[in-house]
Formats: structure tokens, sequence, C-alpha cells
């Protein structure tokens, strides 16, 4: 869950792990660690329809997460870090 201070310009203040209510690292706006962050938007056919879901999680849960799934996810290397 993420909160951000109205200034002259929107800026990151806070960054909570959804899962286990973790503050994240944040400096000067910035976030400073490891987190996934997920924007779910459903439509029709699903029983959410026209609802929103977004939340972020901290690199352990999002780890353990993961570690539950059937299938693994698919990982590859990045030569440019945003």
């Amino acid at each position: 869950m993420r909160k951000y201070k109205e200034e002259k310009e929107r800026r990151l203040e806070e960054v909570v792990c959804n899962k286990c209510g973790r503050l994240l690292k944040v400096e000067n706006g910035i976030l400073k660690e490891g987190c996934f962050t997920a924007d779910a938007f459903f439509g029709y056919f699903s029983k959410k329809d026209g609802v929103r879901h977004q939340f972020d999680l901290c690199e352990d849960c999002y780890d353990a997460l993961i570690g539950e799934f059937s299938l693994p996810v698919c990982e590859t290397e990045e030569e440019e870090l945003c």
C-alpha cells in the first residue's frame, strides 16, 4: 500500500507490505528496496466486474507467494535496471 504526499508534485511518502505490514524503506520519495507491485483490473466475465485491486509486497512475502506456485515464474536477466 502506497501513501503519497501532495505538495507541488505528488511524492512517494510510504510503502507498506500488504501481507506482513512491514514498512519499506523510502528516502526522498524513492523506494530503496525490492517491492512487488500489483495492479489488477477485473473486466467482464469475472466475479469482480469493474473492480481494481492494487497492492505491494515486500521481497520476502513475494518470495513466499511464488514459492507456492504449481508452475515456477519465468525468470530472465535484465541488462538495464530502472
